[in-house]
């Protein structure tokens, strides 16, 4: 804790790379909120436990059976997967590596861009998450925007959907 690697009291984590390029001012916040969510996303998913926060409301906290919490967890893995097939594998392995591993600009530049030198490979990953953190903000921006519009016509006439005939393919 004297090396200052870690942020926040409740809980207490590791400075993450995400913190310096939001604090550089190269990402936005709400690039930091998608990629905060990502994680939590890609954590219940993967290894089955959620964190809640302890500000959160009492009502959002419910006990859940063990189908409902399966189904939850598949939500969440849908959410993961929909990020990859968007974004592509590459995004989701530097995703994993920049919020998952936790690992530096200098680790994932050495990991990934063996040729080049330490600095350059760390100022190109170092680019590449900022770019990749925009567009997963972005991405996720799109899909409540879409969730939000299938919501707005899937209600406004419940009855529409029954009188077309059904289509074959």
């Amino acid at each position: 804790m004297a090396r200052s690697d870690f942020t926040g009291t409740h809980p207490m984590r590791v400075l993450r790379t995400v913190q310096g390029l939001l604090n550089a001012g190269d990402i936005t916040q709400p690039a930091a909120d998608a990629a905060e969510r990502w994680y939590r996303d890609y954590v219940f998913g993967y290894c089955d436990y959620k964190e809640f926060l302890q500000t959160a409301p009492k009502a959002s906290i419910t006990r859940h059976d063990a189908v409902s919490w399966q189904m939850m967890r598949g939500k969440a893995m849908a959410r993961i997967t929909a990020v990859r097939n968007a974004l592509g594998l590459c995004a989701h392995h530097r995703l994993r590596m920049l919020l998952v591993d936790e690992l530096s600009f200098r680790a994932m530049g050495a990991a990934l861009f063996p040729a080049l030198s330490a600095s350059s490979a760390q100022r190109k990953i170092a680019a590449q998450c900022a770019l990749l953190l925009e567009q997963l903000e972005a991405f996720e921006e799109a899909a409540r925007k879409a969730a939000k519009q299938a919501r707005a016509t899937h209600t406004a006439d419940p009855l529409q959907n029954l009188s077309a005939p059904p289509t074959v393919v």
